[in-house]
């Protein structure tokens, strides 16, 4: 389990206005621990915050320092520190690929930048935009937008990270795995292994 009253001391001393060390993961706390993973201001991750405070633990991330360390630094390496909800369209050369993507389910015209990737773990393709929002019973398909509001966001992010049994893998210690069970490579490695050490050098 995390000792979020050690976590919260260690936020105030850093200078992050989350009230009193009481031992609760809201908001403000998660908030908090975000920013600091992602050396960003508190403010601007609030709403983040307070759907990781509802979200994480109903995902079983709290439950270890292992899995919310993973998490949190391979979603802070994703979404740009929590940054980018909605992936910066060029199109790039890969971005042009991804219509006619049949593993992506993308087979209409314009399915590539409709379901381009959102989130913090950057959800992309029609076909996974449907598999989400079936698991998570949302619009998904019908509303590829929702998928970058903060709650939502969060909550993708938590059912991504279920459905590849991605705890497993940090309960093991076998965070470089987490990322090519991720992104199917060792891209970015060094900014992921960078941002887990921070969450865990926070939480531990």
């Amino acid at each position: 389990m995390i000792d979020v009253t050690k976590l919260q001391t260690r936020l105030i001393a850093a200078g992050y206005d989350i009230g009193a060390a009481d031992g609760v993961a809201g908001g403000r706390t998660m908030a908090a621990l975000l920013a600091a993973v992602a050396g960003r201001p508190m403010a601007a991750l609030r709403p983040l915050g307070s759907a990781a405070a509802i979200h994480l633990p109903a995902a079983g991330l709290m439950a270890s320092v292992a899995r919310l360390a993973n998490f949190l630094g391979q979603a802070a390496h994703e979404s740009g520190g929590f940054r980018a909800l909605v992936e910066i369209w060029g199109p790039t050369l890969a971005q042009a690929g991804y219509q006619g993507r049949l593993d992506l389910g993308n087979t209409t015209p314009g399915d590539g930048f409709a379901y381009r990737g959102r989130g913090l773990f950057q959800i992309t393709g029609r076909a996974v935009y449907r598999a989400m929002g079936t698991a998570l019973d949302l619009p998904l398909e019908a509303q590829p937008d929702l998928a970058a509001q903060p709650d939502i966001a969060v909550r993708t992010a938590c059912a991504f990270w279920a459905a590849r049994k991605l705890s497993d893998l940090a309960d093991a210690g076998q965070d470089d795995a987490i990322t090519h069970r991720i992104n199917g490579g060792s891209n970015g490695i060094d900014s992921r292994r960078r941002l887990v050490a921070r969450a865990k050098g926070l939480l531990l």
